[in-house]
């Protein structure tokens, strides 16, 4: 079953390679989509779809990787509008 992850990130996360970082990551998770993308308040914004357990394994590697903060997680319904993963401007 396909569930949905939003997540905000704070701290050091423009200008370090986040985005791409946690799209190569998400390209070693099969079938996940979604988006990730830097906000004018320097925070980024990820959602992304998926298996649940996929999507927990996806969300523990970014913050092994990068040391994020998670200022805002939420699990939701997946709708499914989504493709690929990429870096959305």
């Amino acid at each position: 079953m396909s569930v949905r992850l939003h997540v905000f990130f704070s701290g050091r996360v423009q200008g370090v390679g986040f985005r791409y970082t946690a799209s190569a990551i998400a390209a070693r998770h099969a079938n996940l989509t979604g988006w990730v993308k830097n906000l004018a308040d320097g925070r980024v914004e990820l959602v992304a779809e998926g298996d649940q357990q996929d999507l927990a394994a996806f969300l523990s590697e970014i913050r092994a990787t990068l040391k994020p903060r998670a200022t805002h997680e939420e699990w939701q319904d997946a709708t499914g509008e989504f493709t690929r993963f990429e870096i959305a401007h």
